[in-house]
């Protein structure tokens, strides 16, 4: 493959992420982090336990790419229904959310290797957790 033909698809995947994700701010750079973080802290915590399970990995992976097209769903609701590109209330709000899960569960999993965990970190995940309307609870 050519220089011409890999800048070209460079650029389409780079259009395609910023149709479906919105901007490449610090709340979806955060989001990437902390679902990396998230995934790594677990499969650690599964083979400190002994239960690492290829299944359960996939399934992990599965749930990351479901998260990731959530953020795309409510950011083409907020860009193109509502019109509020600047603004992005919905996108926001479904990161907040997701950003939340993934940090408690990072946590989570911190905790249950003995590392001690701050408890005002895990009550400021908890409360931004809750004031973005998680209704799977």
């Amino acid at each position: 493959m050519n220089k011409t033909w890999f800048e070209t698809l460079c650029a389409a995947a780079g259009g395609i992420a910023g149709f479906l994700f919105g901007a490449a701010d610090g709340f979806f750079y955060a989001l990437v982090a902390f679902i990396a973080l998230d995934y790594v802290t677990g499969v650690a915590r599964a083979v400190m336990e002994k239960k690492l399970s290829s299944r359960a990995g996939f399934g992990g992976i599965c749930k990351k790419a479901l998260m990731f097209a959530v953020v795309a769903l409510a950011n083409i609701i907020d860009v193109q229904v509502i019109g509020a590109a600047g603004n992005g209330v919905l996108r926001s709000a479904t990161i907040s959310l997701f950003l939340a899960n993934e940090g408690l569960s990072i946590l989570e999993n911190a905790s249950s290797a003995g590392l001690p965990v701050p408890r005002a970190l895990m009550n400021a995940l908890e409360r931004l957790k809750n004031t973005k309307g998680n209704d799977n609870d």
